[in-house]
C-alpha cells in the first residue's frame, strides 16, 4: 500500500497536476517533478504534450497498461462519433473506476483490489475483473458479506469528492446504478485532462 501511495505522489508531480484531487498531495507544495532535476523547466514539444496527456489518463485510471490502453483507443476510433469522447466513455465504464467513483473504495488502486478480491456484484452476479465494461443501466453493489468492511466505511465518509451525475448511489445499501455513459464534460476530473491530445498521439 505504501508503494501505491508513493507512486501517486510521484505521478502527481511528474505530470504537473494533482491527478486525484488529494488534499494532501505533494503537488500542492511542490508543483515541479520529482528528483534532483525536477525543477528544470523545458519547452515541451507537441509530441511531448500528447505523451503527457496519454500518461495522465493512463495513470488516473489506475496505471492501465499500454497494451490495454491502446485497445481502448482502437475501440474508440472504431465506434461512430467523436473518438476522444468515445475513449472517455470506455475508460469511465471500467468497473474499478465506477467502484471508485461510487466511493466504495478510497482510491482507484484500492478499487481494483476490491474488485479482484470478489467484493462486488454487477446486476447481482459477482464480477472480479477490474476492467469489466459496465453498461448503462447496470447496478453495482458491494456484496453483503463485504458491506461491513472498515475500508468501505472510510471511503464512503470521504468529503474530498462527490458522486458524479451518471451514478445513482444508495449509500445505505451500497449500490450504484450506472445511469448513462458520460461525455468528457460530465466527468469531474480534479486535474486537466486532454483526451483530444491522446487521439493525436496515437494518430501520428
Amino acid at each position: 500500500m505504501k508503494s501505491i501511495v508513493s507512486a501517486k505522489k510521484k505521478n502527481s508531480r511528474r505530470y504537473g497536476d494533482n491527478l486525484w484531487g488529494d488534499a494532501n498531495s505533494p503537488y500542492n507544495k511542490r508543483s515541479y517533478g520529482p528528483g534532483q532535476h525536477g525543477q528544470r523547466r523545458k519547452k515541451i514539444t507537441d509530441y511531448g504534450q500528447q505523451l503527457i496527456a496519454k500518461q495522465k489518463l493512463k495513470v488516473y485510471y489506475g496505471n492501465i497498461s499500454e497494451k490495454q490502453f491502446s485497445k481502448y483507443y482502437a475501440e474508440a476510433i472504431r465506434r461512430t462519433g467523436d473518438s476522444a469522447e468515445n475513449l472517455i466513455g470506455l475508460l469511465e465504464s471500467r468497473l474499478d473506476n465506477l467502484v471508485y467513483k461510487a466511493k466504495f473504495a478510497s482510491t482507484v488502486f484500492a478499487a481494483r483490489q476490491f474488485v479482484n478480491h470478489g467484493h462486488v456484484t454487477v446486476n447481482g452476479k459477482k464480477v472480479n475483473i477490474p476492467s469489466y465494461m459496465v453498461k448503462a443501466g447496470d447496478v453495482i453493489e458491494v456484496r453483503e458479506k463485504s458491506k461491513g468492511l472498515a475500508c468501505v466505511a472510510v471511503a464512503m465518509e470521504s468529503q474530498n469528492r462527490d458522486f458524479p451525475g451518471y451514478l445513482e448511489v444508495d449509500a445505505k445499501k451500497l449500490t450504484a446504478k450506472y445511469t448513462f455513459v458520460p461525455k468528457f464534460d460530465d466527468v469531474p476530473y480534479p486535474a486537466v485532462m486532454e483526451p483530444n491530445l491522446v487521439v493525436e498521439y496515437y494518430s501520428r
